[in-house]
Parts: C-alpha cells; structure tokens; sequence
C-alpha cells in the first residue's frame, strides 16, 4: 500500500502539533493544541479505515481531555512554571522509547496484508458469523456489545468513575463567609493595615 501526500500532509502536521506542544510555555496554547492534536489523529484513524477509533478519539481526545484540561487552567495559571532540572534526560528517555517502538514495528506486517495473523484468527469469524450468532446487522456494535461485552463494560466503568472523579474534583467550591464573618474579616484586616 502506498503512502499517500494526504498521509504525509497529516504526518507533517502531527510531527509540527507535537513539537509546538513540547515549546510552549502558554498553557492554554498547549490545551488547544492538544486539541487539534486529537483531531488530526481522528482524522488519520478515519483514513485507516478505523472510524470506531476514529470517533472516540475526537469525542474523548479533543472534546472531552479539552474541556477538562480549560476547567482545570481556570484553577491554576495559563503558565507554566520554569524547568529546575535539565531537560537532557527526558529527551533521551522519550529518543530511546521512540526507537525502540519504530524498530517494533519492523516486525509488523504490512498495513492491509491479507496473510497478515489478524486475519486468520477471529476477525472471519466475527465477519462472517455474527450476524447469526448476535442477530445484530452491523459487526462493529455486535463485537463491542457482546463478543466483548465486558470489556466494553469495564471501559464505560473506567470512564464513568474518572467523569465522578473529575467532578467531584472541580465542583468543590470555597465555603462562603457568613455575613458576621465578613465583617470580622475586614475589621481584622483594617486592624492590620493601622499597626502596619
């Protein structure tokens, strides 16, 4: 399968989001980019024909992560702080990770192989047979509602206990001051002003 110039286009975006993300100093540039990050991954996982993926990765990655990430900078500041440390560790960290995965993928099979494993264990007989088995026409929502039904279950468990969390989280609000202890406040504050 050939690489297309849509692909590289997308790749080239990818590779400027990522590096434009690690520069910025500005953490609202940061979420946003994040953002369109998700999105142009959305757009590469449609292009592999993965539109399942493709969905969740727009939805949770730049719809969801985003809004949370522009809940929490509204309690926090827009910058980040300078680095104390050296930087030089983490880029060979994050240099050997990503050599070490570029050489796993020599190893794979090409994109779209028809000898390729995947597609000599279960994926015919999920095509070929759900529609029987299940009784649901479309193979995606039968192998998510019930080949693997309880992984698709933990993963809404998983999702639904970080929604509470998050919530919780960002719903605390300061205890308003009764009306007494308002005046007592600024009447303490009025003393200190006077002895300074």
């Amino acid at each position: 399968m050939l690489v297309s110039v849509v692909d590289i286009i997308l790749l080239a975006f990818l590779v400027v989001t990522a590096l434009a993300i690690v520069r910025l100093r500005n953490l609202f540039g940061v979420v946003m980019l994040s953002g369109i990050y998700s999105l142009l991954m959305a757009v590469i996982f449609t292009l592999l024909d993965a539109v399942d993926v493709a969905f969740t990765e727009a939805a949770v990655g730049a719809g969801v992560s985003t809004v949370l990430m522009l809940g929490t900078l509204s309690l926090t500041t827009n910058q980040e702080k300078a680095p104390t440390h050296t930087r030089i560790l983490p880029l060979i960290v994050a240099l050997v990770t990503g050599a070490t995965l570029i050489y796993a993928t020599t190893g794979m099979p090409r994109l779209g192989d028809p000898n390729a494993p995947i597609h000599h264990h279960v994926a015919p007989r999920y095509i070929n047979e759900s529609g029987t088995e299940v009784g649901v026409p479309n193979i995606v929502t039968s192998v998510l509602a019930s080949y693997r039904g309880y992984d698709t279950l933990g993963e809404v468990t998983v999702i639904f206990t970080a929604g509470i969390g998050v919530m919780m989280v960002l719903g605390r609000r300061r205890a308003k001051p009764k009306p007494g202890e308002k005046r007592r406040e600024a009447a303490e504050d009025g003393k200190a002003e006077d002895a300074a």
